[in-house]
C-alpha cells in the first residue's frame, strides 16, 4: 500500500494560522481553535490524476486515498463507506426541479454521512494503536462509531443526550457499544467526552475538534464532483449543526481546485433549524459565533455552540454562499414531501436541506436556472416518532372485500 503522508504538509489553525508538522498528531491549535490538514498539491499532481482515479475500481471513499491524511488506506472497502448515489429529482417539470440533485448518504452502513468521518477516524486511531474510541453525539455519529468499531474489533464508548431518538440509542446498543446516556445537552456530553478522552488516553471521534473527521466528510464533495464529471453545481445545501460537514465539503472542493481538477467552488448554503442557528446568526450579523439555547425536532443539528463553527463560517463565506433557517414545521413538511417525491426517507436534520432549498427558491435566493445538490445526510428510520407527526396511520378495516372496497372508494382510488 502506498504511503499517503508523503502528501501531507501538516496542520494549520483556522484562526491564528499557526502551522504544525504532521506528527505527532494533535486535535487543536495551542490557541484552542481547530486545525485544517494541508497537502502538498504540487507533489500530488505528479503522481495522481483524474484518469488514474477513473481507472481505480475501488467504489468506496478509499478511492480518494492520496487526499486522505492516513499513512495507508485499506486494501478493501470493509463496510463500504461512501460511493453513494447522486440522484436527479425524478418528478416535476419546472426548471429548478430539473436542476436539483440529491446526494443520498442514507445508504452508508449505519445510515448516515457520519460514516465517512468515522471511517477515517477509525483508521487513524488504529495507526495510533488506540483500541478504545469515544464520541459525544446526538445519535448519528455515535451509531456510526459503534458500527465501524464493531467491524474492526475496537471498543466504542458513547456519551449521548438521554433525549436522543430511541431508534438511534437502540442502534448504538445493537452494535455492542458502551452507551452512557447524559441527562443534559449535546454540548454538555461533548465537554464530558473530552474530559474522559484526556483522562484515559482514548481516541476522540467527537465532531468539531478532530481534523481527521473533516477530512472524511470532505469525501462527499469529492464524489459529487466526480459524479458530475467535474462540472460544479451552483449551490450545495448542507444541514448544519456543529459545522463540521460544511467545513469538510468546502475542504473537498478546495482540494480539487488546488489540484486543477475543478475551476470553481459551489456556493455552500448552511441550513439550520430556526431554534438552533448560531452559525446563520453569525453569518447574517457579521458578529462572532455566540451560543444559543438550541431546541429543534432535528436532533442531529441541535447544537448550542458549534464546535467547528469557525470552519463552517469560513467555508460559507469563501464559497460565496449564505445561511438560511427553517422552522420545525417546514422541516417536517419537507421530510414528507421529499419522501413522496423521491422515495428517499430522510431524518429531520437531513430533510432540512430540502426544506432550505424550497425556502431559498420561494424567496428567490436560488433560481430555477441554477443547479443545486442537497446533502441527504441521514435515514428517516433513525427517528420514526418525528416522522409520525405529519402522517396518520389509518384505522384497520375488516378482513373482507367490501370493507377494502369502501376504504379505496373513500380514498378516491375506485
Amino acid at each position: 500500500m502506498p504511503e499517503n503522508l508523503q502528501f501531507v504538509l501538516g496542520y494549520k489553525c483556522v484562526c491564528c494560522g499557526k502551522e504544525f508538522a504532521p506528527e505527532p498528531f494533535r486535535y487543536r491549535c495551542e490557541c484552542g481553535n481547530n486545525l485544517d490538514v494541508v497537502y502538498h498539491y504540487d507533489r500530488l499532481k505528479k503522481v495522481w490524476s483524474k484518469d488514474l482515479l477513473k481507472a481505480n475500481p475501488e467504489p468506496s471513499i478509499w478511492r480518494y486515498g492520496p487526499l486522505l491524511p492516513l499513512k495507508r488506506t485499506p486494501l478493501t472497502s470493509g463496510l463500504h463507506v461512501g460511493g453513494t448515489p447522486l440522484l436527479k429529482v425524478p418528478r416535476g417539470s419546472s426548471d429548478e426541479e430539473q436542476q436539483l440533485y440529491l446526494k443520498d448518504d442514507t445508504r452508508n452502513p449505519s445510515g448516515s454521512l457520519k460514516d465517512r468521518a468515522t471511517a477515517v477516524g477509525v483508521q487513524h486511531a488504529m495507526e495510533l494503536q488506540k483500541k478504545t474510541l469515544i464520541a459525544a453525539s446526538t445519535g448519528n455519529a455515535a451509531a456510526s462509531l459503534a458500527a465501524l468499531a464493531a467491524y474492526y474489533g475496537l471498543r466504542a464508548v458513547i456519551l449521548a443526550p438521554a433525549t436522543a431518538p430511541a431508534a438511534k440509542l437502540t442502534q448504538i446498543l445493537q452494535y455492542g457499544a458502551t452507551l452512557i446516556p447524559v441527562g443534559g445537552t449535546y454540548d454538555e456530553a461533548f465537554d464530558l467526552s473530552m474530559q474522559v478522552a484526556e483522562q484515559f488516553g482514548w481516541y476522540s471521534r467527537s465532531t468539531g475538534i478532530n481534523p481527521m473527521l473533516s477530512e472524511g466528510k470532505k469525501t462527499v464533495a469529492l464524489e459529487i464532483a466526480e459524479q458530475l464529471n467535474w462540472q460544479m453545481p451552483d449551490w450545495v445545501f448542507i444541514p448544519t449543526g456543529d459545522g463540521c460537514i460544511a467545513g469538510g465539503v468546502y475542504k473537498g472542493f478546495y482540494d480539487l481546485q488546488q489540484l486543477g481538477w475543478i475551476e470553481t467552488i459551489p456556493g455552500l448554503i448552511a441550513v439550520q433549524a430556526e431554534n438552533s442557528a448560531a452559525i446563520v446568526k453569525a453569518l447574517e450579523s457579521g458578529a462572532d459565533l455566540a451560543p444559543v439555547d438550541a431546541h429543534t425536532v432535528a436532533d442531529s443539528i441541535c447544537v448550542d455552540f458549534p464546535r467547528d463553527g469557525l470552519k463552517a463560517l469560513n467555508a460559507v463565506k469563501s464559497s460565496g454562499g449564505f445561511g438560511i433557517t427553517v422552522t420545525d414545521d417546514e422541516i417536517l413538511k419537507g421530510q414528507k414531501d421529499l419522501a413522496t417525491r423521491t422515495g428517499i426517507f430522510a431524518e429531520p436534520a437531513a430533510a432540512s436541506a430540502y426544506a432550505g432549498y424550497q425556502k431559498a427558491v420561494h424567496e428567490n435566493l436560488v433560481t430555477g436556472m441554477q443547479s443545486a445538490v442537497l446533502l441527504i445526510t441521514g435515514s428517516g428510520l433513525k427517528d420514526i416518532e418525528s416522522a409520525k407527526r405529519k402522517i396518520m396511520i389509518p384505522s384497520p378495516v375488516e378482513p373482507v372485500f367490501p370493507a377494502v372496497r369502501e376504504f379505496l372508494r373513500q380514498a378516491d382510488l375506485c
